[in-house]
């Protein structure tokens, strides 16, 4: 079992991502978007993982993650009927990954960077903007159901 550590920004200047060279292109949904037990189903380009995570306690949270076959992922969310299917793009500008975000959720673009401890201390660069770590409406468990007008975008 791996800690996650990260915390979450918006971003305050999106011409970052046009310096971005390492980009994949993400689908996902939720089997269980209970925040106890989060069971998300994501295809990244061709590969494809099952991944549980439990509740976060500040930026920290336990995370268990397993490949499994692009096919079975793509008939879990057939068979399981998963609405809110998340549509974005994963750029990755140094040590943060940054989503910006497609379909009803279109300029919504969230900056991540996973910590070593939740006492790092991080440089913020000049794009970085608003944090929203504490901001359920910006997991993306969330977002998968969220009314895009209930989301601030800046």
């Amino acid at each position: 079992m791996a800690k996650e550590i990260e915390r979450k920004f918006l971003l305050s200047d999106k011409s970052i991502l046009e310096t971005s060279t390492d980009r994949h292109q993400i689908i996902q949904g939720y089997l269980s978007s209970n925040p106890d037990s989060t069971v998300r189903i994501r295809i990244i380009d061709r590969r494809a993982f099952l991944t549980v995570k439990s509740r976060n306690v500040g930026a920290m949270r336990n995370e268990w993650e397993y490949e499994i076959p692009v096919e079975d992922a793509e008939s879990m969310i057939e068979a399981c009927g998963i609405d809110g299917l998340i549509s974005k793009t994963r750029h990755r500008i140094g040590r943060w990954e940054i989503d910006e975000f497609h379909g009803r959720l279109e300029g919504l673009v969230v900056a991540e960077i996973e910590l070593e401890s939740e006492t790092e201390v991080v440089d913020i660069p000049p794009f970085i903007g608003r944090e929203v770590t504490d901001d359920k409406r910006y997991y993306n468990s969330a977002l998968a159901t969220a009314s895009p007008e209930d989301i601030p975008m800046q």
